[in-house]
């Protein structure tokens, strides 16, 4: 599939960073900076060893949390378990995208940027909106805005590197 280059873009600042989130073609073409690629590697792992960790040991899951299980009756925490392992399932589908978008349609990268970043501030809404109850200090907030600080590193280099520049030196000098 090839893309349709309609030139340069005109209007507002922000319509060439769109362009690079949402790219006209989905190929293997990456244009941001090589160290958003890696950046993203290592969310993508730790997303998914997120998921498998609390599918296969739920109980250490909470317990990383905050979340004092063994408080509950035996059916309030199996219902717990049961709902964060539906979570899990979705987290490593939205995983295997991520994979997706790193072997074989890294033009993606930039869009899958912008998925965790709206997905850490999802949560965050919801987790105010719903509160859970939680024991003791967790570290596992301060592990979260790290994961949210690397994103939005990798979000701004993914959108920026020589790629993009070269894209549009050679607009302009076919012009």
């Amino acid at each position: 599939m090839t893309a349709i280059d309609d030139g340069p873009s005109q209007g507002s600042r922000a319509a060439p960073v769109l362009e690079r989130v949402f790219p006209k073609a989905l190929d293997n073409r990456y244009r941001g900076h090589a160290v958003a690629l890696w950046i993203f590697g290592l969310l993508v792992v730790f997303k998914a060893m997120i998921s498998l960790v609390s599918l296969a040991d739920p109980a250490r899951g909470y317990a990383a949390d905050g979340i004092p299980l063994n408080t509950y009756s035996p059916a309030a925490a199996q219902a717990v378990i049961g709902v964060g392992a539906y979570l899990d399932v979705e987290l490593l589908m939205l995983v295997l995208l991520f994979v997706l978008a790193l072997v074989r349609y890294r033009a993606m990268v930039p869009l899958m940027y912008v998925v965790l970043a709206i997905e850490f501030l999802a949560h965050r809404g919801a987790g105010l909106w719903r509160p859970i109850a939680r024991i003791g200090g967790s570290s596992a907030s301060f592990t979260t805005l790290g994961v949210f600080a690397l994103t939005l590193i990798g979000l701004a280099l993914a959108v920026t590197g020589r790629g993009y520049r070269a894209k549009a030196d050679e607009v302009s000098s076919s012009a």
